[in-house]
């Protein structure tokens, strides 16, 4: 399991929208994601569902580490002392995304978007990837030091990008891994800095994969603020035969 988080200080190109963009539905006010999501922090913290049930229909779905889950037998069932935590809101998609860190002897970084319906009211999944210790790169004391020294305060309405270049943005980027040929169309920034695992790359071009897979990553499902200027991406890899990853990609840039 990954996570990366890349920002950028200039998002340059214009590109398509891709076709999931068909399938969003109506705006919701900012302020009711961010408060679920808040509640959810809570709910993460205590170890159960608490006030954040209120949100939950029968039916509402729980997925970690893109398999179907419940929060009985899943993270969120661990009481755990948060260290960082940072919501993003999706008005148009009615969502959110957290990100949360976790240093302390049950060391965790996790990405879970929660998705409701569209005045908000219900939250109809929770979608968390989750590493923790073994998994790829981990080390989140070292991660949590990266995310620290990052800037993500609202950004000035002169600097927002569209919804749709960060949606392209995001999308070109992930597509680096399956196609040389993208490597060019990332609206790379100056300066640019990617933290991948628990991994600084400086400038973020450093590493940056040309292609080499077969295998496109699959299962995208995108959390997009422009006020932040932020996109996240929950995804699979399948680098070869046997070989999965389940990553969240984090990406910030500004015009």
């Amino acid at each position: 399991m990954f996570l990366f988080d890349l920002k950028v200080d200039s998002v340059l190109n214009l590109f398509a929208i891709p076709s999931w963009s068909t399938l969003i539905t109506a705006d919701c006010a900012r302020d009711i994601p961010i408060a679920v999501a808040d509640t959810y922090v809570a709910s993460q913290t205590a170890g159960q569902l608490g006030n954040l049930s209120n949100y939950l229909p029968t039916d509402y779905k729980y997925q970690e580490n893109n398999k179907a889950s419940t929060v009985t037998t899943g993270v969120l069932s661990t009481a755990l002392k948060i260290n960082h935590q940072k919501p993003t809101a999706d008005v148009v998609a009615c969502a959110s995304y957290t990100e949360l860190i976790l240093t302390s002897q049950n060391p965790y970084v996790i990405g879970t978007q929660l998705r409701h319906t569209a005045d908000g009211k219900n939250v109809m999944s929770i979608d968390t990837i989750a590493a923790t210790t073994g998994a790829l790169s981990f080390n989140a004391a070292k991660t949590l030091g990266y995310i620290e020294k990052e800037d993500w305060s609202p950004l000035d309405a002169s600097k927002q990008s569209t919804r749709a270049v960060l949606q392209a943005a995001g999308s070109v980027y992930l597509d680096m891994w399956s196609s040389a040929s993208t490597y060019s169309a990332v609206p790379w920034g100056t300066p640019c800095e990617r933290v991948e695992g628990s991994s600084l790359n400086s400038p973020c071009t450093n590493g940056a994969p040309k292609g080499g897979s077969t295998n496109r990553n699959s299962m995208r499902r995108y959390v997009i603020d422009e006020s932040l200027g932020s996109v996240d991406i929950h995804c699979a890899f399948r680098l070869w035969a046997v070989w999965r990853i389940v990553m969240s990609f984090g990406w910030r840039g500004r015009s």
